[in-house]
């Protein structure tokens, strides 16, 4: 087997918050020997989720087991995950701001049973995968996502499972959304929708530019999400993506 050093894109703020957290749970359960240290651990987790390295490779390059290098992996993105902010938090930072954009996109995956087949794939992108929605604010910087629902989900269906259209709605917060969206009602503003054998007026039609204009930002949400390898194809469960979207968020808003 050959071995290399890499870089990895984040600070050393981010491996260091996420040692100090293993740090302190060690203490707590009264842990007294690991095969890593907190540093060492916090990057080998950090090389899984940024990278989406395999827990065979992850235990040969850092001298564990592939079972001990699992059990690392699961514990610290249950860890980060409780820290992530539910959406009672969100709508609070959501208050503060001048209008906020909703959106979802698609993680893909690739670990199916038979009976999850039809359930996870997305007819809008024609693969499998999970749904997420998730909250920008007009800049675009991500404020909160969600957990994840089959790929199959409608992105309408998923806002109302999720109560974003009536949290938001409540609190008469403004939003921006696609498409996708229409019908929503409540703050959601959506664009108008050309219906087949009629054409928009010119009012509506600059309407809808100037609302794609704004909400384009928006995706800048799920390039922060995808920019942590292990969303664009993850390899594992479906039913552990809900705790590495809330620990991807965690670490997104320690670093911001």
């Amino acid at each position: 087997m050959l071995f290399y050093r890499a870089a990895l894109d984040l600070s050393p703020a981010t491996r260091a918050f996420v040692a100090e957290l293993i740090a302190g749970h060690r203490d707590r359960i009264g842990s007294r020997w690991r095969a890593l240290k907190p540093g060492r651990q916090a990057l080998l987790v950090l090389v899984h989720l940024r990278c989406n390295e395999t827990f065979a490779r992850l235990a040969a390059a850092f001298g564990v087991g592939l079972a001990t290098a699992h059990r690392y992996v699961s514990e610290v993105i249950a860890l980060l995950a409780d820290l992530a902010p539910d959406l009672r938090e969100a709508m609070r930072t959501c208050q503060r701001k001048a209008y906020v954009i909703l959106d979802g996109t698609l993680a893909p995956i690739d670990r199916l049973s038979r009976a999850g087949d039809r359930l996870y794939y997305s007819g809008k992108h024609h693969r499998h995968g999970v749904n997420i929605q998730f909250l920008t604010d007009p800049h675009g910087r991500l404020i909160w996502a969600s957990p994840v629902l089959p790929g199959s989900t409608h992105d309408l269906t998923a806002a109302r499972v999720h109560g974003i259209i009536d949290a938001l709605t409540s609190r008469a917060i403004a939003c921006y959304a696609d498409k996708g969206y229409v019908g929503a009602g409540g703050a959601i503003g959506t664009p108008y929708k050309r219906w087949k054998g009629r054409k928009l007026g010119k009012r509506k039609k600059l309407f809808n530019r100037h609302h794609a204009k704004v909400r384009a930002l928006g995706e800048q949400g799920a390039a922060t999400l995808k920019s942590w390898c292990i969303l664009r194809k993850a390899r594992c469960s479906p039913s552990r993506l809900t705790a590495i979207v809330q620990a991807i968020l965690a670490l997104h808003h320690h670093a911001n």
